[in-house]
């Protein structure tokens, strides 16, 4: 039986959070430079973001590029740079009715990638299907830290008293105010931590590590860790018999 024929539609996640790793690892592995790896890699977001969507997912967000990733050699950066640019398809975004939205800091991107992510945010802004979300230049350490000066200065103009601050302040003032919290993270190429990755977000999410890389995971691995993650017992620091 298919991963796919297995999946409960009526507990899908609504938030699905991917760590998309392997693809240098990929390319070295066939005698090709790690650039070809990341173009695969860009094949299979538009696979699984597809999957995704028909399954009814409300939130898929892809770790694309993160604040350590800028050092790596300039060649590689340039080629994801390029990649990204060309990458964005708006025809996928409206036959599947999803909407697009970045986290992390733009203002590092080269300005034409600026302008074609903020003309796909504003061109699928009224779609009302899953919500995809890329991540780049992008780290934990970089949003928390943001959200901290944030609630200082409204500390500071009076504006916000430090006794009220609470976990639903710090969550309002990160990146990812406008979506839940992940329930399923999944992580492809065989490494098992979170790299700098929505870790506020993650306290309670599931985790799926597999060895894939992330140019071979193909929709019935995504189904299967979809599947894995309905055989979890979610109870959020309660007992089985509470959630009972």
């Amino acid at each position: 039986m298919l991963y796919k024929e297995q999946i409960d539609l009526e507990r899908i996640p609504r938030h699905v959070a991917i760590i998309m790793d392997g693809n240098g690892r990929w390319a070295k592995q066939r005698g090709r430079e790690r650039s070809y790896g990341h173009q695969k890699g860009a094949e299979t977001v538009h696979l699984i973001a597809e999957a995704a969507a028909r399954l009814g997912i409300g939130y898929l967000t892809l770790y694309t590029f993160s604040t350590e990733n800028w050092n790596r050699p300039s060649d590689e950066v340039a080629a994801l740079m390029g990649l990204l640019f060309e990458s964005i398809e708006e025809e996928t975004f409206m036959k599947n009715n999803i909407s697009f939205r970045i986290i992390g800091d733009m203002t590092k991107l080269p300005a034409n990638v600026q302008q074609r992510l903020n003309d796909c945010i504003a061109h699928t802004a009224h779609n009302t299907g899953m919500c995809l979300v890329l991540a780049l230049s992008y780290s934990s350490h970089l949003e928390i830290t943001a959200a901290t000066r944030q609630i200082a200065t409204l500390v500071k103009d009076g504006v916000l008293k430090p006794e009220d601050i609470d976990s639903k302040v710090v969550a309002e003032h990160l990146m990812t105010n406008f979506m839940p919290d992940p329930d399923l993270l999944i992580r492809t190429g065989g490494e098992l931590r979170l790299s700098n990755y929505l870790l506020w977000q993650c306290a309670y999410t599931e985790l799926y590590f597999c060895d894939t890389y992330w140019p071979d995971f193909h929709e019935e691995d995504f189904f299967k860790a979809i599947c894995d993650y309905q055989k979890r017992e979610r109870r959020f620091g309660k007992t089985s018999e509470q959630i009972g």
